[in-house]
């Protein structure tokens, strides 16, 4: 009895022992060995292309400057501080070297005496740094008192003018760009999110593909619509190849694709049919496929009225045949409709059929079972019947 106990006990340490090495291999290869395989992928999971342009000629650098304000506004933050700094401390101390300009030509400043009746141009510049702090006073219209132009002389009245009319054009301009990027529907598109993997199973009788879209913000989007690109390297008939050859790819939902009610997270979903790229793809030969999936929802923000794009992308190891999407909407016991999204993005293994063509095959042999078959070489014959029974 308590050799058989020992071996019992042997054999469930062997057998734990070997399911956890499994699970240590398999975590190893999936963090080390699979990132080394990863794929690469023109749109990032957040929206991000990834693509950059070689060889551009010189005078098309150029061309970017006519379009000066979308060029701003593309700008890192970092970049575009820079700027604003830089044009506004530019901007003040080249004018007050114009003014300082003036007062040395007018004499007005201290190392030339000037007499008790002498009327400078500008009261109480004394140097450099008085000249400064006018110019800075002038441009955003400070107005001390302490330092003033006076009518003695045309330059400095014309100058006034002059820097007053570029003050509040550099002040519109950068103001603007300041505000044109904080309200950018870019990040509208932030409170936007996919699910992080996209499944493959039946729905409605069909075998669809299937991803979840959530709008984190109370506020609706207006006349959404989602499509999808299928991103993959194809060969012509006359042999050529191209590389990100594009694949449209429709998404609807039960109420269709367009003018979504974008109030809690939609599942939208692709029929795989015959004239579906993944038609002849399968559950088997799912990872060694070479494709990106790149989805788009487009919409109308509520409060700005401002359009906004957001997108994502998903590589085959994204793809999980035979999974659906765990439930995220519950209602409670006070009328409330609650989401959750602990389980926005969790997956529940399901009964897939493992390709798109065994379905079809199937319903189509279960069609005919139902119906009748013609035999061609079927001839009907009439024969007489005679009776041979005589009286």
């Amino acid at each position: 009895m308590g050799a058989s106990s020992q071996s019992v006990a042997r054999m469930l340490i062997r057998v734990l022992t070997e399911r956890m090495f499994k699970h240590l291999r398999k975590w190893f290869v999936t963090r080390f060995w699979g990132r080394s395989r990863q794929r690469a992928r023109l749109v990032s999971k957040d929206g991000r292309c990834n693509i950059e342009f070689g060889n551009v000629e010189a005078q098309s650098r150029f061309i970017f400057f006519v379009d000066i304000w979308t060029a701003v506004l593309d700008l890192k933050w970092r970049y575009k501080m820079t700027i604003f700094i830089t044009a506004f401390l530019g901007s003040w101390f080249f004018f007050g070297l114009l003014w300082y300009v003036v007062a040395y030509i007018h004499k007005d400043l201290p190392e030339f005496h000037p007499s008790a009746n002498h009327t400078p141009c500008v009261e109480n510049i004394n140097g450099l740094t008085a000249a400064f702090l006018f110019s800075l006073e002038t441009q955003v219209t400070i107005g001390y008192g302490f330092r003033c132009v006076t009518e003695q002389c045309a330059t400095a009245i014309f100058l006034l003018i002059f820097q007053s009319i570029l003050g509040v054009i550099i002040n519109s301009f950068m103001c603007g760009a300041i505000l044109a990027k904080i309200s950018r529907p870019k990040k509208r598109a932030k409170t936007i999110t996919f699910s992080k993997n996209a499944v493959i199973s039946k729905r409605g009788g069909k075998l669809c593909l299937l991803i979840r879209v959530a709008n984190l913000r109370k506020s609706l989007l207006i006349g959404s619509h989602i499509y999808g690109k299928l991103l993959k390297t194809t060969v012509t008939p006359e042999g050529e190849t191209i590389i990100l050859d594009q694949i449209n790819i429709n998404f609807v939902v039960d109420a269709g694709n367009e003018n979504l009610f974008f109030i809690s997270p939609l599942t939208i979903y692709h029929v795989i049919d015959h004239h579906s790229p993944f038609f002849h793809m399968a559950a088997e030969n799912l990872l060694q496929q070479d494709f990106e999936l790149v989805v788009f929802l487009d919409g109308t923000v509520e409060s700005t009225s401002a359009t906004c794009q957001v997108r994502t992308s998903y590589v085959p190891e994204e793809v999980l045949w035979g999974y659906r999407f765990a439930p995220i909407v519950s209602k409670t016991k006070e009328g409330k409709y609650r989401v959750d999204f602990h389980n926005f993005s969790k997956t529940v293994e399901v009964e897939t059929p493992h390709c798109a063509m065994c379905l079809y095959n199937e319903k189509d042999a279960r069609a005919r079972m139902k119906r009748g078959y013609d035999n061609p070489s079927f001839i009907l014959s009439e024969i007489n019947e005679t009776d041979d029974t005589k009286m």
